[in-house]
């Protein structure tokens, strides 16, 4: 069993808002599962894989386990909670970040013009998250203490892209809530984090390709990273209970923390230049 520091598993983690996640923890000085399908360059149409990612979280301080793992496939993701039970006996965070995010989601047209692949991401994303979720929780529980975090967006409250990328951010804040009730008594925690804009591969191939549609974002980018940082500063609240089973926005929590991502930026809330809120989670509660 590992006496090293916070053991955590941060799922589609070959690029994007996953390896930022998994490398600020990792600057924290967490062993940190990288898990994806990526191995090596080529393998996906943006680059990244679980190895780099695995090396950079090794690099900043940490320790980086690469894992490949498709979160399509439940027998998968049962051998990496197995494994890290067995090399760790212990599991501190989970972040749900493995999203099916299809080419085209993003092109012009209606839901019905595009591949019906497209709805992968209610898949991989929301059912996935419940998976990883279902495993993770035995060990927590256990524990007495532990974080499930889902990565999510305000597209669950407004229209981008399309009803599946609605669903999936939706899906994921409903169900951070719905886990938080059972968890509770187990003092484990779980919360959605609306993320901001991300300066992530495929955004800013986004941004160069469609400069007229999508360059307004350029100035309010936030790093992979600081959603890493935030996610550290939550785990270590020793109030953390108090906001399980929310969702909150990043940009909120890095100013309740004092987080602050490169160059000192404090990020700004949607809340603020959208006027847009998460939903709320009312308390009664029928089993």
């Amino acid at each position: 069993m590992s006496l090293a520091g916070p053991i955590a598993i941060v799922t589609g983690a070959s690029r994007g808002a996953g390896r930022g996640i998994a490398v600020a923890l990792g600057r924290h000085g967490c062993t940190v599962y990288v898990t994806g399908r990526s191995e090596q360059a080529g393998d996906a149409g943006v680059p990244g894989t679980i190895h780099a990612t695995a090396e950079a979280v090794t690099a900043a301080g940490g320790k980086g386990v690469p894992v490949r793992v498709d979160h399509a496939d439940d027998a998968q993701v049962k051998a990496l909670f197995d494994q890290v039970r067995a090399e760790q006996g212990r599991l501190d965070i989970l972040v749900n970040n493995a999203c099916a995010i299809h080419d085209q989601l993003t092109a012009p047209g209606h839901f019905w013009q595009k591949p019906l692949a497209i709805g992968d991401m209610i898949n991989v994303g929301v059912r996935s998250g419940f998976v990883a979720g279902w495993h993770a929780a035995p060990m927590m529980v256990e524990q007495g203490k532990g974080l499930i975090v889902f990565t999510s967006a305000p597209g669950s409250v407004h229209y981008v892209f399309g009803p599946a990328y609605g669903a999936h951010k939706a899906g994921v804040d409903k169900m951070a809530a719905d886990m938080a009730v059972d968890l509770r008594e187990a003092d484990v925690a779980a919360l959605s984090i609306w993320m901001g804009s991300l300066a992530t591969e495929r955004l800013l191939a986004m941004i160069a390709a469609e400069p007229a549609k999508y360059g307004h974002l350029a100035d309010s980018l936030e790093t992979p990273e600081f959603t890493g940082q935030v996610i550290w500063a939550l785990f270590n609240d020793p109030d953390i209970m108090t906001l399980s089973g929310q969702t909150v926005i990043g940009a909120e929590m890095g100013r309740r923390y004092g987080v602050t991502d490169r160059d000192g930026k404090v990020p700004l809330s949607v809340r603020d230049t959208l006027e847009i809120a998460p939903r709320v989670s009312y308390p009664h509660v029928i089993r």
